[in-house]
């Protein structure tokens, strides 16, 4: 029996095929999956390392983070305080918040995320490792420099949301605000990196038979974590690039007076804000939905309900966001269409915190630290969710807004929605890292201590935010009733300190990592990561047939170790995986996987110093630093598309599978179409700024060029789609070999040079239209879109000339070849952008 992809799924009777192993296969994996040790380990791209790296340096944050907050707690513990001085509380307060949500929390969840994905899935890796280390080196090294700012008296001090015109260059004269706008969108490309990796990863490299249906909910979690990602992410890139050209070079996106709007910034930053919520919870919720099944022995109660209510959640996320703005004035229309939406997002939360609590009751629990987190979880975030509800009421968001009130509510739902199924995560999955278990006696001292902790901080506070205590205030009055209450919560943030310092001593007693199971599946989970590994992750990739198969098939372990099911040696002696279908997870080809390589670290280092360089405007510098993070991108990517003589390979039981494929087939192809989604959501959020303005002012807005210059940019990028198209045509109909002219590089870099061609002509009629960007919105928005599409115009120049070398060296094979396939459509994509951009901007007004 064939599938619709012509796999024949009586093959899969074959397995476990009960083969005798080789001596010395798994010798030879260890020898292919090895890594670097000392300094070389700086160059590993392996999961089970990236992944370990990823998970330390966002728990590395959350102690930071947590300690600006004890700060901030002395600070507040009685009135007129004069333990922070005003402009340090400020510092501490927006460090505090930005540490937490964007140097904690996302990429927290990413980073579990990237170290268990592939044990979930029984991959071999990742099918973009290079990229999840270059995601965690730009993390690591961006993040720490971020920090290092509060030393230097540079931190950023206009609060983690950093609404001009607070922010602005005649409120703001210093860099401090320049390090968040530029760290910030520097990081969140970071975590679009190891976003698009998990796409394609999840929906990819899933072991065969493991149909969507069979995923694990934390895969399912994941996905629609990184998706949200990528449609959420490029409105804060977006707003923060364009808050820094208005403080750089005084273009007026958000001044009223030349037609701009602050409430321009609220909206683009909360279409990201308000999701990064959900994006935070819903990862936590994969997690709770796995430990809750093992917590209970039993399966998952509603599997299909979740999975529905983890899309439903990101789907309706996205239509809430301006019920952050409910005391801005805005149309009673729109405040009754947020109201609503904010209250139908709970609706999918409430399915699944129902599914938890029936696995729970269904099943007979066993009370172990995790046990006990997963259940404080649950009370903590309905308590959470239910003032949320409150808040999503326009009446009464209007009485509690920007005080304390919102403050306990936000806590609520972030410390019980996401680092209490941390926490719980931490114990649970902790016998895949450490050779030791931790401690179930101060594990439950640790439990009591955060869970009491948090009641005895955030409860009192919806109090003080009823009395009218407003927030991201560094003092306040005594004798308003207030004293006492903070007091409280000040002892309360002490107690969770000491419940978390007691963890950190418990790993120091008992954590020594490793990339086996030495601690082992102490608490009995039924799903893949339990499996033995090793660093090349499962032995050998199994058949799943259920959604716990180490429940329904206690041989599999074995099974695996023994080399029974796919791939269970090296079919060409390099590093691989199975690339499988979407939806049935049905075998289609091998990845041949790269190595470690020094070029992640210096691409992501060097990037690093890119925008830092523009924080402190050492313009050189930032030259150098972006040429040379260049040179270490392309100098990784050559060694990724390697023509091999070898097409095809043996994955088991006689099984045979093409070793890379091009096209929709490719995973390549679903990364790229990632990215573009990517690229397209910054220029959909950009043609919002623009009909935004456009709409406040339209009086003052200027006329566009003529019609017929308009006609020749169309005409110039509609002929960069026609080559882009060619340049992969020329190639694909030649037999198998290597190219024999140059014709398909010389037709893309034709379509690159019409892409910039056309960029010229727009810019030049602009400015003889008598536009310019520092006299307007109109102007702005206009040049700051062109801007971004020159930014595109380089890359693909860029890509041209590197497709141009690898034909010049023999690289280029037909009639498919990856390099090709990813620069033609990219180009394509570029040029269709520009065409669509151009033609609104030249249309509106007209």
């Amino acid at each position: 029996m064939k599938s619709e992809t012509g796999f024949d799924h009586d093959l899969y009777r074959l397995f476990p095929t009960h083969r005798p192993r080789p001596e010395g296969e798994v010798e030879e994996l260890e020898r292919i999956w090895d890594n670097p040790r000392g300094w070389g380990l700086l160059t590993v791209v392996n999961n089970n390392y990236v992944g370990f790296f990823y998970v330390a340096t966002a728990f590395l944050f959350f102690l930071l983070a947590g300690i600006l907050a004890l700060g901030m707690r002395v600070q507040l513990g009685a009135p007129l305080q004069e333990f922070l001085p005003q402009e340090t509380y400020n510092q501490f307060f927006t460090m505090h918040g930005t540490v937490m949500m964007f140097l904690f929390a996302v990429p927290m969840v990413e980073a579990i995320g990237i170290m268990l994905l592939p044990q979930m899935l029984a991959a071999r890796d990742l099918p973009f490792p290079r990229l999840s280390a270059y995601a965690f080196w730009a993390y690591f090294v961006g993040g720490l420099c971020f920090f290092a700012s509060l030393f230097v008296g540079l931190a950023p001090d206009g609060g983690w949301f950093m609404y001009p015109p607070l922010t602005s260059i005649a409120y703001s004269p210093g860099i401090n605000t320049d390090f968040w706008l530029l760290g910030i969108g520097f990081i969140e490309i970071s975590a679009i990196a190891g976003a698009i990796e998990i796409i394609v990863g999840v929906l990819r490299t899933r072991a065969p038979g493991m149909t969507l249906d069979r995923m694990p909910m934390f895969a399912w979690a994941m996905l629609v974590f990184a998706v949200m990602i990528v449609i959420a992410f490029p409105s804060v890139i977006l707003g923060t690039l364009l808050l820094e050209l208005e403080r750089a070079f005084n273009w007026p996106f958000f001044d009223p007076t030349r037609g701009g709007d602050p409430l321009l910034w609220q909206h683009l930053f909360w279409f990201f804000g308000h999701p990064e919520v959900y994006i935070i919870f819903l990862p936590a919720a994969g997690l709770m939905s796995m430990m809750v099944a093992t917590v209970a022995r039993t399966p998952l109660v509603g599997y299909r309900l979740n999975v529905l209510a983890l899309v439903a959640t990101g789907f309706i996320s996205f239509g809430v966001w301006a019920h952050h703005m409910f005391t801005t004035d805005m149309p009673r229309v729109s405040a009754g269409y947020f109201s609503a939406a904010s209250m139908a997002v709970s609706l999918p939360a409430g399915i699944q915190v129902f599914c938890w609590i029936a696995t729970l009751a269904a099943g007979r629990i066993r009370w172990s630290v995790p046990a006990l987190f997963i259940v404080g979880s649950i009370l903590i975030f309905v308590m959470g969710g239910l003032t949320g509800v409150m808040v999503g009421m326009v009446p009464f968001d209007w009485q509690v807004h920007d005080t304390y009130f919102i403050v306990a509510h936000l806590h609520y739902v972030l410390l019980g929605g996401m680092v209490f199924p941390m926490f719980a995560a931490f114990y649970y999955w902790n016998g895949m890292t450490s050779r030791n278990p931790l401690s179930e006696r101060l594990g439950r001292w640790v439990f009591w201590l955060m869970f009491t902790g948090l009641h005895v901080t955030f409860l009192p506070m919806h109090l003080t935010g009823f009395m009218g205590m407003p927030r991201r205030v560094y003092t306040y009055l005594p004798d308003r009733g207030l004293d006492l209450l903070n007091l409280v919560s000040t002892i309360g943030a002490f107690t969770i300190a000491a419940g978390v310092l007691l963890f950190l001593i418990d790993l120091a007693r008992n954590f020594r990592f490793t990339t086996g199971h030495d601690a082992g599946n102490v608490y009995g989970g039924g799903t893949l990561e339990w499996l033995p590994t090793g660093m090349y992750s499962t032995r050998s990739i199994p058949l799943v047939r259920s959604r716990e198969p180490l429940w329904d098939d206690p041989a599999i372990c074995d099974d695996v170790a023994q080399g029974r099911y796919f791939l269970p040696n090296s079919a060409t002696g390099l590093r691989e995986t199975i690339i499988t279908s979407p939806v049935n997870a049905e075998p289609q080809y091998m990845q041949l996987m790269p190595g470690p390589s020094p070029w992640p670290v210096g691409a992501a280092a060097f990037t690093a110093f890119f925008f830092l360089s523009l924080t402190v405007q050492a313009y050189a510098f930032a030259w150098f630093s972006g040429v040379v993070a260049t040179v270490c991108v392309l100098r990784w990517l050559w060694e990724t598309d390697r023509p091999i003589a070898q097409k095809e390979a043996d994955i088991g039981a006689g099984i045979v599978v093409p070793i890379s494929v091009t096209g929709p087939r490719g995973h390549g192809w679903w990364a790229l179409n990632t990215l573009m989604v990517v690229m397209g959501m910054i220029a959909a959020m950009g043609a919002f700024s623009y009909l935004y303005l456009y709409g406040i002012y339209p009086e003052v807005w200027i006329d566009a060029p003529p019609l017929r210059q308009t006609a020749l940019v169309a005409a110039l990028l509609a002929a960069a789609m026609i080559a882009a198209r060619l340049a992969r045509h020329l190639l694909s109909r030649h037999e198998a070999g290597v190219f024999p002219g140059q014709g398909p590089w010389l037709t893309a870099a034709a379509s690159a040079a019409l892409t910039a061609g056309a960029l010229y002509l727009d810019v030049t009629g602009w400015q003889v239209a008598g536009l310019a960007p520092a006299d307007s919105a109109q102007g702005a928005t206009v040049f700051a879109m062109l801007a971004y599409q020159g930014c595109l115009a380089a890359v693909g120049i860029v890509m041209a000339l590197y497709l141009g070398l690898r034909s010049g060296r023999g690289l280029l094979t037909t009639p498919a070849n990856v390099t090709m396939d990813v620069v033609g459509r990219f180009l394509f994509f570029a040029a269709a952008q520009g065409l669509a951009l151009s033609l609104l901007m030249r249309t509106i007004p007209g």
